[in-house]
């Protein structure tokens, strides 16, 4: 079922229920399609740049997110009292909260994104598995419901065989996430998931999935219109991890092989098509290089921090088709062609390096980013901004694009040589190591490579 009966009026005003450099993204998106932007922001990001580029403004809570972009009773009422249309999440936040979409529909507003069943669906990672096995997506050997004992975890584990993954049911980003290698592990790891889980999502559900050592993390750009209709825009390579956050993305994977990513972005749309999925999303998969075997871990319901990388190998404005989704529930014109070239994106991050990551907040007191042709910097930050201690860490997208990967990693060589930020620690440093090691030059890493590789991770 489409819902194309309950889509709201036409959108002509949208607000930006987000911060930082997203909603500067979004607001440039709104800008090019003639349409008005809101920024609903914290006291801390008033003056913000997203602030100074919207075309109104409107101050939602304190700086804590708990008291400002958590609120689905205040963003809602922000947009009400604006007369807006529309709501567009951006990523994190509420962009995946069935509650935000829920509270939009009955307020005859339009949710940029899925609707809310399919929110439901697929943040509940374990009703994902068992959607996509539905589906005919390949998916990691593991639990079908979550683990509420030990004695079951136990047999589980053993049957699975060590090590296991220990999952957190809702959510993302890597929280609740355990790694467990002995048996004697299993219960801690299990408590401290179930209430990492807990604490940062309400829901203190686990599950067990087998561990495949030395994976790398492939994921699948996708767009759906609700009614059946698919597209795919290429694979995004995300293994550069540090604690299951991602640190460097490129399109496409260089060592994905082509019977693979073929098979992988099937699968993909596969999964779209069967739960009917409306909006722009990311189907997640590891990719075991060992048996060229690929398993699906979780599909992500937004726009992804890394979605420039495919926007510049397939030249489609992703938030742009957001829109396009919300207002007319189709895909438009949209071809369903192959990306081109290549593109890598760095995120640089307000953490220190040499101290395993650690967040580091504080004032821009240089704050100059590259420049020139085949350069993209997707940022909020501004010389003398003070970079607040209530958020995410990203301070800018570096994201270069070229013919080939072997120009790509020249050009951003270049670009960070250029990019300039006192003030703080950030990521710049350990970019310009990694473009540099032999390794990664060789597209020869994995989700742990950073661990066994980078001295800062050593570092408590």
């Amino acid at each position: 079922m489409s819902h194309v009966a309950d889509r709201p009026a036409p959108i002509s005003r949208v607000l930006v229920a987000n911060r930082g450099e997203i909603a500067v993204r979004i607001i440039r998106a709104c800008r090019d399609l003639g349409l008005q932007s809101v920024l609903a922001c914290s006291e801390p990001d008033r003056n913000s740049l997203a602030a100074e580029m919207a075309d109104r403004t409107i101050c939602i809570g304190g700086g804590p997110p708990s008291q400002s972009y958590l609120k689905v009773a205040s963003v809602v009422s922000a947009a009400m009292s604006t007369g807006c249309q529309a709501v567009h999440p951006g990523y994190g936040f509420l962009a995946e909260s069935p509650l935000l979409a829920d509270a939009c529909h009955d307020n005859g507003l339009k949710f940029v994104g899925p609707r809310t069943d399919s929110i439901k669906l697929l943040g509940d990672k374990i009703a994902a598995r068992t959607t996509a096995k539905q589906a005919g997506v390949p998916v990691l050997p593991g639990s079908s419901v979550s683990v509420d004992d030990q004695t079951t975890a136990a047999q589980l584990a053993a049957d699975l065989g060590y090590p296991v993954l220990v999952k957190a049911g809702a959510g993302g980003g890597g929280r609740g996430l355990r790694l467990v290698t002995e048996p004697d592990q299993l219960e801690r790891q299990l408590a401290i998931a179930s209430t990492t889980a807990l604490a940062a999502f309400d829901d203190g559900a686990v599950y067990l999935e087998k561990y495949v050592p030395r994976a790398r993390h492939i994921e699948i750009q996708v767009a759906g219109d609700g009614a059946g209709d698919a597209r795919a825009f290429g694979e995004r390579d995300c293994s550069i991890q540090r604690s299951y956050q991602k640190l460097v993305e490129e399109s496409p994977s260089p060592t994905l092989p082509n019977s693979v990513r073929a098979d992988m972005t099937r699968a993909a749309l596969d999964l779209v098509k069967f739960v009917r999925y409306e909006g722009v999303g990311t189907v997640e998969f590891l990719y075991d290089a060992a048996d060229q075997a690929f398993y699906f871990i979780e599909m992500n319901t937004r726009l992804q921090v890394e979605h420039p990388v495919t926007e510049l190998v397939t030249g489609h404005d992703l938030v742009a088709l957001q829109f396009q989704i919300a207002q007319h529930g189709t895909l438009g014109s949209v071809p369903d062609q192959p990306p081109r070239g290549h593109a890598l994106e760095l995120r640089i991050n307000a953490e220190d390096p040499q101290r395993a990551f650690a967040p580091n907040a504080g004032t821009l007191t240089e704050w100059r980013p590259p420049t020139g042709p085949w350069v993209r910097v997707d940022t909020h930050c501004v010389q003398g901004y003070q970079v607040p201690p209530f958020y995410d860490s990203l301070l800018a997208k570096l994201v270069v694009a070229g013919s080939t990967r072997a120009q790509v990693l020249d050009r951003a060589r270049r670009a960070l040589d250029e990019f300039r930020v006192e003030g703080i620690a950030t990521t710049i440093g350990f970019h310009r190591w990694l473009l540099d090691t032999p390794d990664f030059i060789r597209g020869d890493v994995h989700t742990s490579w950073l661990e066994e590789n980078w001295p800062g991770m050593r570092v408590q």
